[in-house]
């Protein structure tokens, strides 16, 4: 069934797209943080933890991965865990890349995966039915290759907060990446281990880098406190 939005966004297309290649064009290109891309972190009993995903996964909008998502997440269970940690993560990817990037990676076991990815996959126009069967597929290659008990998939952002989209695009790609998010959230119910985590950092663009696109380290801070507290906690 076509929802609303897609019917009422019909007549708004060429603007639509038109602001897609403004902001393109003017979009300010933040690196991916410098720092360790996986090592041995705490005392205690053994963690081996992945994250995988797209720029935010990577730690876009922060200066070293120790203020980004992993360092801080890290750090966080350093204390109660050892954590072997390793990060695959690059700016861009959609759901289709992480899959082929972890397909091509040396069998190797994990008991915990943090997923964050979506925003590429709804600004890349992915259908929403293969953006599940794409999040299943990877669902199914963590747990039979890699051998992960625990699947965090984080939610897809609330793009149409995004301070550097302007209306109405932010709201039609706010529809689209909510209704992905629930995707993700339909798949808590039939996967084993896969669980849902709803992307609920605060709508206050002080949370946002410099690009006014991704989180800056105080964001990945809170982020990284709601997903320590879901690994201690499951």
């Amino acid at each position: 069934m076509i929802a609303a939005d897609q019917i009422l966004r019909l007549p708004l297309l060429p603007l639509l797209i038109a602001q897609g290649l403004r902001v393109r064009r003017k979009a300010l290109r933040l690196p991916e943080p410098e720092g360790d891309r996986q090592g041995t972190a705490g005392s205690g009993a053994p963690l081996r933890l992945l994250i995988a995903g797209d720029s935010s996964a990577a730690g876009v909008g922060a200066a070293h991965q120790e203020q980004a998502l992993t360092g801080q997440l890290v750090q966080r269970l350093a204390p109660r865990w050892q954590v072997h940690w390793r990060l695959e993560a690059t700016t861009g990817h959609r759901t289709a890349d992480t899959l082929q990037r972890l397909m091509a990676l040396p069998a190797q076991p994990f008991d915990v995966a943090v997923l964050a990815l979506g925003v590429n996959d709804v600004t890349g126009a992915v259908p929403q039915g293969r953006f599940e069967r794409q999040q299943r597929d990877l669902a199914r290659l963590l747990t039979d290759r890699f051998g992960v008990q625990e699947i965090l998939a984080c939610g897809v952002p609330q793009m149409e907060h995004f301070p550097a989209l302007p209306q109405p695009l932010a709201w039609a790609l706010g529809c689209q990446a909510r209704r992905l998010d629930r995707r993700l959230a339909d798949l808590s119910g039939q996967i084993d281990g896969f669980h849902h985590l709803p992307f609920e950092l605060p709508s206050d663009p002080a949370l946002a880098a410099e690009d006014g696109y991704h989180p800056n380290p105080h964001a990945y801070a809170l982020w990284a406190d709601r997903l320590a507290t879901e690994i201690e906690n499951p």
